[in-house]
């Protein structure tokens, strides 16, 4: 370890050397070392490490990393790329434990559906064309993936319902949705965040109450400044993609998946048709859906890990699978905002 460390520091001043060229001599990365590699990355996301120690443990995970994409990358054989993102220096389990909060913990009730009927769907929706969608945002290390996708939904319906297009707050879940199973940044539900919203008789604007990518004490001032307001929730019937389909095709819904593979965590453009399971960890928002060109269908979904991952913040997942529950779980666990 100490030969390693020593390494490393010789390599400092050079490696700093060739980043304060880089504009001019536009150096091709391909070309560079993996220590090389590691810096421009590390100038390009902020990232700074408290010792040596940790800087060599994960530069040991970037190169894995690097390595793993690279690899997928030339074999070529999915309708999807990876990329070398924000979380490159990120083990799988750590990066699921900062990001991935979701807690599933209410048995399925469908009491009413009411997009139940509906027979003339469109062959493509994409409520972000209809100005039903904010910009991107980033939960950062904190697991209120939840809150994020029940607060894109609830955007997306105070859109509809009244013309207006207003970044609500994350943050007022996180600090002050304290009666149920929700804990903040250490996870939560979707379906708790809409009762919370329901029975507070309202949820402030993000510029009220702003998001601090961790947990806070319940503002009661800015909890009760509302921007937007629903009335209820209902659930997509499960399993069901004709049923999920039905209903993004009216407005953002939120929908439970399972993101815990290494795919994920590095996806950066293409249709998702990775390997995942069904064990629903991450909550995030369906706002339309399509097919390519060459025939594939696909939902497209709003995440909140920023917009270094995937297309610009977005994945777009294949739909219309054989397994009932959707690619990753995505048609077990839905629920929309009722105006």
């Amino acid at each position: 370890m100490a030969f390693l460390i020593a390494k490393l520091s010789i390599f400092t001043l050079p490696i700093l050397s060739i980043l304060a060229t880089q504009t001019t001599c536009r150096v091709v990365p391909e070309k560079l070392s993996m220590l090389e590699r590691h810096e421009q990355w590390m100038v390009r996301y902020g990232r700074v490490y408290k010792d040596n120690e940790e800087r060599v443990i994960h530069f040991k995970i970037f190169k894995d990393n690097v390595e793993f994409i690279e690899a997928f990358n030339e074999a070529g054989t999915r309708s999807y790329k990876l990329g070398i993102n924000a979380f490159a220096d990120q083990t799988n389990d750590e990066f699921k434990a900062a990001r991935n909060g979701l807690k599933v913990h209410k048995l399925p009730k469908i009491t009413s559906f009411r997009y139940e009927n509906m027979s003339a769907l469109p062959s493509s929706m994409d409520w972000r064309k209809k100005g039903a969608v904010t910009p991107i945002k980033d939960q950062g290390q904190c697991g209120s993936c939840w809150a994020f996708s029940a607060i894109a939904a609830t955007e997306g319906i105070n859109q509809l319902s009244t013309g207006k297009l207003i970044s609500l707050s994350e943050q007022e879940i996180v600090d002050c949705d304290k009666t149920s199973q929700d804990q903040g940044c250490g996870g939560g539900y979707m379906e708790d965040a809409f009762e919370f919203i329901t029975k507070n008789k309202g949820i402030a604007a993000e510029s009220t109450y702003p998001y601090k990518a961790a947990n806070g004490i319940c503002n009661k001032n800015e909890e009760t400044s509302h921007a937007a307001e629903i009335s209820g929730y209902e659930k997509v019937p499960i399993n069901s993609e004709k049923a999920l389909l039905k209903a993004v095709a009216n407005q953002p819904v939120s929908v439970s998946i399972d993101a815990g593979e290494m795919d994920f965590q590095f996806y950066s453009s293409g249709v998702f048709t990775g390997e995942c399971g069904t064990d629903l960890d991450h909550g995030v928002t369906a706002v339309g859906f399509g097919e390519t060109a060459d025939g594939k269908k696909y939902w497209l979904v709003k995440n909140s890990w920023g917009t270094s991952w995937g297309e610009e913040g977005y994945i777009r997942m294949e739909r219309d699978v054989s397994a009932k529950q959707g690619i990753c779980g995505i048609a077990m666990d839905s629920s929309y905002p009722i105006a």
